[in-house]
């Protein structure tokens, strides 16, 4: 009977001691996760991002097609330009003054832009990768998701200004995670970490072209 009991309290002992390992490691494991996670998509939507500010440069608007913001990237240039300033004779002032140049008349500035050359869009932005052509999948193994991309348009002091957001939910990039965990990351509100249920970048009701992700995840893509 003695020796009964002594295994039921090793049994025991061990059952608590494995709970409170994963009690502590757990949560390291998900975090670690996450951000390995998070990063991957959070470069893809910087991509996203910054295909859609070109977008908009040249055609004016932006998209909420991938179809069309790819064929942009494979076809579109960037202008490059050259700013000079430049004065000459204000000829109508001076003679209505009966001033001249050589009496120290009056002067006209202007500015003028000199187009100097182009460049693809797609070297600009991509470096000649065509990772551009896989930035609207959620980049991780067993999703076959796309990440969610919308426009719009809003008023705003009488003027229309057209917006976008591209967006992920954590539950689809987390979904295979503890539960308990990934609904307490769903409640995040930090400035530390993503707040809310998805990871994005834009908005439909604000002129907005910023991500919801934290500094530490803003560095540059080799």
């Amino acid at each position: 009977m003695k020796i009964i009991i002594q295994i039921v309290l090793w049994v025991v002992i061990i059952f608590l001691g494995y709970q409170l390992y994963n009690s502590i490691n757990g949560p390291i494991k998900f975090n670690e996760e996450k951000e390995i996670r998070y990063a991957k998509v959070i470069d893809n939507l910087k991509d996203i991002t910054a295909a859609e500010l070109a977008y908009q440069e040249v055609i004016g608007n932006f998209t909420g097609s991938y179809d069309s913001l790819v064929r942009f990237i494979d076809t579109a240039q960037f202008a490059l330009t050259a700013r000079r300033d430049t004065s000459f004779a204000d000829v109508e002032k001076n003679k209505a003054f009966g001033l001249d140049a050589q009496t120290g008349g009056y002067y006209s500035e202007k500015s003028i832009i000199d187009t100097l050359g182009f460049v693809p869009v797609k070297d600009s932005l991509f470096g000649g990768t065509d990772r551009y052509k896989r930035m609207m999948n959620i980049p991780l193994e067993g999703i076959n998701e796309k990440i969610e991309l919308k426009t719009g348009y809003i008023l705003k002091n009488d003027v229309k200004y057209s917006v976008f957001r591209a967006r992920v939910s954590k539950d689809a990039i987390l979904g295979d995670l503890n539960r308990d965990l990934l609904i307490q990351e769903k409640q995040t509100v930090s400035v530390e970490g993503v707040n809310g249920k998805f990871i994005q970048v834009g908005s439909l009701d604000d002129i907005n072209t910023s991500g919801n992700w934290p500094k530490k995840y803003d560095f540059d893509r080799k």
